[in-house]
């Protein structure tokens, strides 16, 4: 039984072991990157985003609690559209979480910036 595979990335033979798929490293990574290509941009894109998000929260709020204004989070690129986690205290406050840096909505556009240790 002498079947020959051929590599999906570049069709030329494959030799080696019966379950080996690709003929080298370079056409196996060239062939999943271009099938994962667009959730990667995305996945990526949001990644981004909450890295940027983090580092403003990290920035602002340096000694665990502190208080700021909607403006000021605009100012540096604050994107309130990108959080990890919702956490709701028993008395139905709503703080909303970047990894461990949080911020919880307050009266006349200030937040409170706080971290979860």
């Amino acid at each position: 039984m002498n079947t020959t595979r051929t590599c999906p990335e570049c069709k030329r033979e494959v030799i080696g072991r019966i379950d080996k798929r690709f003929c080298n490293d370079f056409c196996r990574n060239a062939y999943n990157n271009k099938l994962n290509r667009d959730s990667k941009n995305m996945i990526r894109n949001v990644n981004n985003h909450l890295r940027k998000n983090y580092r403003i929260l990290e920035d602002l709020n340096p000694k665990e609690k502190t208080k700021t204004t909607k403006a000021k989070l605009i100012e540096h690129g604050f994107d309130f559209q990108y959080f990890t986690s919702i956490y709701t205290t028993k008395a139905g406050t709503v703080y909303y979480f970047v990894y461990n840096q949080g911020y919880l909505p307050l009266e006349n556009d200030f937040y409170a910036l706080v971290k979860r240790t």
